[in-house]
């Protein structure tokens, strides 16, 4: 059974991610880490007993969590409202996924997510939903001419518009590599600013979510996505102490979504 076949009778799926981070010019610094990602379709996920929807628990997903405003998302409505731009609307056949790191206790912080639009069992369309740590967000939405498949072979561009790092310039562009297998995922982002530029990196095996990997996983990274955060400016402050220069904070883009 294709992972397209599998979300919509309702599986949720646990991806423990390797993640990499390298920055590319005169300072350079890489660094490796962790993180938990569960993808599931909302309209048909059937959450394990130990993760919520829109409720308290060891883990959950709410959907204020994404789309729109941070904290005022409308999650998967506001998602077909944007592939709507490029005329993809719900019908038979067609699955919406989620790829996101849930809440740990309560506590959410995403530094990306991706929901990912399946016609039968092609990725054809995705969005980026690209969070800062100073309570911003901005989306890219991504597709191929044509709506061709996307595949691991076939990079994505978008402009570069939205403050993440107060260490990069908002130049260049963004080149998104998703490959998203019936057992695996990988995805690459790079932004390409002349010689300079960020390339990071997440992969991980997907399988079934069950209550034990919940456990498992909280005794293995406690912390959730509070130890994510919490990773993010020890590098920020280690990118300080080795002389990067600080870019000071300009007001978001006005669109909350670009291409």
């Amino acid at each position: 059974m294709s992972l397209a076949s599998r979300l919509r009778a309702g599986a949720v799926f646990a991806m423990p991610a390797s993640l990499t981070h390298a920055r590319r010019d005169d300072l350079r610094y890489a660094f490796r880490s962790r993180a938990d990602f569960v993808l599931l379709a909302p309209e048909y996920a059937q959450l394990p007993r130990l993760m919520g929807r829109n409720r308290f628990n060891l883990i959950a997903f709410h959907d204020r969590d994404h789309g729109g405003q941070r904290g005022q998302g409308t999650g998967a409505s506001w998602a077909w409202e944007n592939f709507a731009k490029l005329e993809l609307a719900p019908r038979e056949g067609r699955t919406l996924a989620l790829l996101s790191q849930p809440r740990f206790l309560g506590y959410w912080f995403n530094p990306v997510s991706f929901w990912l639009l399946f016609d039968g069992d092609n990725l054809i369309a995705a969005i980026a939903e690209v969070n800062n740590t100073f309570g911003q967000r901005h989306s890219y939405l991504l597709s191929r001419p044509a709506l061709a498949p996307i595949t691991a072979d076939t990079p994505l561009t978008a402009q570069k518009v939205f403050y993440v790092s107060p260490f990069q310039d908002i130049s260049g562009e963004y080149r998104f590599n998703l490959s998203v297998g019936a057992d695996r995922i990988a995805m690459r982002i790079s932004q390409i600013d002349g010689d300079a530029g960020i390339d990071t990196a997440m992969s991980g095996p997907l399988k079934i979510l069950r209550n034990r990997d919940i456990l498992f996983g909280a005794l293995r990274r406690p912390g959730g996505a509070l130890s994510v955060v919490m990773q993010i400016y020890w590098h920020a402050l280690r990118l300080k102490l080795k002389g990067a220069a600080y870019r000071k904070r300009p007001s978001p883009p006005d669109a909350e979504i670009s291409s």
